[in-house]
């Protein structure tokens, strides 16, 4: 690759510095960034009088009545998630920029059970990873030596303990049900995948797995002002690609905010009823949604009454345990195996649930 006399790379295609792309020094990629978040937090913090203005002064609606209620929360909900979630992809996109899936697999190759699940999941948080990477993920992993046990802690525990929804929940919620989120989406990545290598199923991993040569990539340091880069390209990949997830979910929550009953959701979703947690499960499985489009009904959810802990089994069944992530994993593991991995995840966000119904 081509570099300047600094030893930075020169822009190529595909580099978040753009080919012709004027080198701004980084005293002034700081200073923007200072800036706009000081516009950011200005601007967050009279979204709440925006919104009842908004809805009751320009609308005209009844702040009493249900379609009011429900407006507002949306009216509210929508630019104040949608605020959260640039700021923190921004921050993240930074950060992953420092954790390549490349540098992931060589950290964790060759690294013992145990001490490999307790990395692997605490990188899982970091490494970029979505469902379409799934595959090849697992297939570098596998082939560099990291133990399968090792390999799905990571794989649990990159979509279930999502940076975004726990950025967001903390926003929503306080630090505690954030320190809940993470402790308890850890916990289960952590010891699942200890369960499934303890085990010994790589028999049950799809041959031509093992058979696939992964070979190494180059990888280049990049400088802040590219890392800057690639936090804000983040901004635009991510944010691009889940705001109608997000804003369609809000809308669900402001639809259960509006309409539902207070402590409706206490009858079904509560402390008291047995079986509400896995029937959060197994309404979470079939369906298909990222953290941030879950966390405005998990929000609704709450404010009517549901248990912390039958929405927390729901929230991360969603994440974790979603069909259209069987499918893809369908590719590298058996049905025997995929089956397995269910029933492990599964087991462990139902006590996740009922220990928190009990405790919380």
């Amino acid at each position: 690759m081509a570099r300047d006399v600094a030893g930075s790379s020169l822009a190529e295609p595909g580099n978040p510095l753009e080919s012709g792309r004027p080198r701004a020094t980084l005293a002034w990629y700081l200073a923007a960034v200072v800036a706009g978040v000081v516009a950011w937090w200005l601007i967050y913090r009279e979204l709440s009088p925006f919104s009842r203005w908004l809805t009751f002064d320009l609308l005209g609606l009844n702040e009493a009545d249900r379609l009011g209620s429900a407006v507002a929360f949306f009216v509210y909900e929508a630019p104040k998630v949608l605020m959260l979630l640039a700021l923190v992809v921004f921050g993240v996109g930074i950060i992953r920029s420092f954790f390549t899936p490349a540098t992931t697999r060589r950290l964790l190759s060759g690294r013992r059970e145990s001490a490999g699940n307790v990395m692997a999941a605490g990188l899982g948080i970091v490494t970029p990873f979505c469902s379409c990477s799934a595959v090849p993920l697992f297939i570098g992993f596998v082939t560099a030596g990291v133990p399968l046990g090792v390999t799905l802690s990571f794989l649990i525990s990159a979509p279930m303990v999502n940076e975004i929804a726990l950025v967001l929940l903390y926003g929503l919620f306080g630090w505690k049900v954030a320190a809940i989120y993470l402790s308890t989406g850890l916990g289960i990545a952590i010891v699942a995948g200890w369960v499934i290598g303890r085990l010994k199923l790589e028999r049950w991993v799809e041959p031509w797995v093992y058979e696939t040569a992964v070979g190494e990539t180059l990888e280049d340091r990049p400088d802040w002002v590219t890392r800057i880069h690639m936090g804000l390209d983040a901004v635009r990949e991510i944010v691009g690609k889940v705001w109608p997830y997000v804003l369609a979910g809000i809308a669900i929550g402001a639809a259960i905010h509006g309409y539902v009953p207070e402590n409706f959701m206490a009858s079904f979703m509560g402390r008291g009823a047995w079986w509400s947690v896995p029937l959060a499960v197994i309404l979470g499985v079939p369906m298909y949604s990222n953290a941030a489009g879950i966390i405005p009904i998990v929000q609704a959810l709450l404010e009517k009454g549901a248990a912390l802990g039958t929405v927390l089994a729901f929230m991360m069944a969603v994440i974790a345990l979603s069909l259209p992530e069987m499918v893809i994993l369908r590719r590298v593991l058996t049905p025997k195996l995929i089956a397995v991995f269910v029933g492990v995840v599964g087991t462990g966000i139902l006590m996740v649930g009922y220990l928190f119904n009990v405790v919380v």
